[in-house]
């Protein structure tokens, strides 16, 4: 099933202690959710949301909703507890954060492979979204990234990056109409994340932005993280969505372009000829790829 499902643009964060906002979740446009045990959820309400989000997997799921809870940190010892409440053959994938290493990694690949076989799912098919977002997650992002089959999809974490280098975020101070501007200290870390990824043929997710009445400044972010490679960026508000979606996917002229490429360089391989253009631009093998990412990105298949 997991090898049909489309990479995702958006995915919406849904607090899992909140079950009113998980039964409304069932009617967003949005069809990634990311129900919610860890950042979102107060230490008290850790256990109750668990059973909160596991009571509503099963109804999201019969709504079409694709589904990645987030569970706790292998480091705060609530993770495999999370994990076997929310595994199901109704889920997608686990979203973990904090992850840093390939022991943790190895660790949470025996926790997943012991909750599908006490669920009934078949071996390998539930994915996993990790968190790079401690500055030893940002040193091992490309091993981490081939660290597991299960891994297709990765996020960067700029809240949890910030608070670990103890760093201030300057989304506040952020000049949105310059998207060069925007928070220079993440640039390394936020660039290593998705040059990692796509290293390691892995899809790469932007950190959410945090400021949701903002739509000028999301906008601003979204174009500034698919300029260094991410395929699309984590949302905390169904606000969010319609522009995270607009901003990562392709548009109908870069469409067409690529169709346009890919046409022209099969006929001039058909034909024998090794040197084409179009629209007087030379047409080489990096335009090419070019147009093949473009319909990737759109679902368009070549």
């Amino acid at each position: 099933m997991v090898e049909t499902i489309q990479n995702p643009r958006t995915l919406l964060f849904v607090p899992g202690n909140q079950p009113k906002m998980l039964k409304k979740a069932a009617t967003f446009e949005t069809k990634w959710l990311i129900p919610d045990l860890e950042d979102s959820v107060p230490a008290s309400e850790k256990i109750a949301a668990r059973k909160i989000v596991a009571e509503h997997i099963p109804a999201l799921a019969k709504a079409g909703k694709l589904l990645a809870p987030r569970v706790n940190s292998m480091s705060s010892g609530l993770a495999e507890d999370d994990i076997n409440a929310v595994t199901s053959n109704d889920i997608v994938g686990i979203s973990i954060g904090k992850i840093g290493n390939i022991e943790e990694m190895e660790r949470l690949e025996q926790i997943i492979s012991s909750a599908e076989q006490r669920a009934g799912v078949s071996p390998g098919q539930i994915t996993v979204l990790p968190w790079l977002e401690t500055a030893e997650a940002v040193i091992n992002a490309y091993q981490l990234c081939r660290s597991s089959k299960r891994i297709r999809w990765t996020a960067f974490g700029a809240e949890d990056f910030s608070a670990d280098m103890g760093i201030s975020r300057t989304v506040d101070d952020t000049d949105t109409t310059d998207t060069t501007a925007i928070e220079p200290g993440l640039a390394y870390p936020r660039s290593v994340v998705a040059i990692a990824a796509r290293a390691a043929g892995v899809h790469a997710l932007d950190t959410p932005y945090t400021k949701f009445t903002d739509p000028e400044g999301l906008r601003a972010e979204a174009l500034l993280a698919k300029s260094i490679g991410y395929k699309g960026k984590l949302a905390i508000h169904p606000a969010q969505v319609e522009i995270i979606e607009s901003v990562f996917m392709p548009t109908d002229a870069e469409i067409d372009r690529a169709k346009r490429v890919l046409a022209i360089a099969a006929e001039a391989e058909a034909e024998g000829r090794g040197s084409i253009s179009l629209d007087g631009e030379m047409i080489d093998m990096p335009v090419i790829l070019r147009a093949q990412n473009v319909l990737n990105d759109a679902g368009i298949p070549e």
